[in-house]
């Protein structure tokens, strides 16, 4: 059964309690063993999610009652990033070997997606992120070696990191997806600061390799309104048009930003001055 979360504006969001904000924002378990873990949100209607198969082949399910569709991506293209062991992902009969931090993009019309761990005992470990899409692009794969990665930060305001870029208007092509992942430097703990907004469409990030006992303080909130959430290793927020988006660690981890709306331009983004945030 997919999970539905509705739409906040800023006015609802600045009184809401700590209880009410994981709810409505964080996604606390997304990676289980031999599952799909789905969650769909009215911002763009974007669906993000996990698929772990460990012991066995999984088939990408579709829920009927919230989708309305014979198949998931009938009206909807994906990009999904594996964060674990080796895995292979198997669209329409055709099989794409997806390592660790690589990329496949999934168009429209792709009726029958699996996935599969080359080790149960090292399992592939794939982040979903979906958005609808009025036409079909062809399914592609991107390894994390061409994927333009970038150095940026600097030690001394602890945010040295790498950003890949996989799904994007220079990348693998899509309707509306952006996707890709930072890798932060040891050492180094603070990820899109200066942070920005992007009114014209939605984000959601997907933290990973953060070690076991530590936490990453994700910022969220209008830029005069900020709120928290403190986030665990596999966990996903999502992120409000309107929102910032950024977060602080306790240690180094890395972590998958995807989005979709009106702009497909990576940078298409407001940036906002640290002095204005309260």
């Amino acid at each position: 059964m997919m999970e539905v979360r509705y739409s906040s504006s800023p006015k609802e969001v600045a009184g809401m309690s700590t209880g009410e904000l994981r709810s409505n924002f964080l996604m606390e378990s997304v990676m289980v063993k031999d599952e799909v873990k789905l969650l769909y949100s009215h911002y763009d209607r974007v669906i993000i999610g996990g698929i772990m198969p460990v012991n066995k082949t999984i088939l990408l399910p579709t829920d009927e009652k919230v989708l309305k569709a014979a198949y998931f991506l009938e009206r909807r293209e994906a990009g999904i990033i594996n964060v674990g062991g080796n895995g292979e992902i198997i669209v329409n009969g055709k099989s794409y070997l997806v390592n660790k931090l690589d990329c496949l993009y999934v168009g429209k019309g792709n009726e029958k997606v699996q996935f599969k761990s080359v080790s149960k005992k090292d399992p592939a470990k794939f982040y979903l992120l979906s958005a609808p899409a009025h036409a079909a692009y062809k399914v592609q794969l991107m390894k994390k070696e061409k994927a333009l990665p970038t150095e940026m930060g600097a030690v001394a305001t602890a945010n040295q990191r790498t950003i890949y870029k996989y799904i994007h208007s220079e990348g693998l092509k899509s309707c509306q997806v952006v996707m890709g992942l930072t890798i932060l430097k040891e050492g180094n703990v603070w990820n899109t600061m200066p942070t920005h907004v992007h009114d014209r469409r939605m984000e959601a990030y997907y933290y990973f390799d953060l070690p076991e006992n530590q936490k990453v303080i994700h910022l969220m909130g209008e830029p005069a309104e900020t709120r928290h959430l403190v986030v665990s290793n596999d966990q996903a927020v999502i992120s409000a048009p309107w929102s910032i988006h950024s977060g602080c660690g306790t240690s180094s981890y890395g972590f998958i930003w995807g989005m979709a709306g009106e702009n497909y331009l990576y940078t298409d983004m407001d940036p906002v001055n640290i002095n204005d945030l309260k």
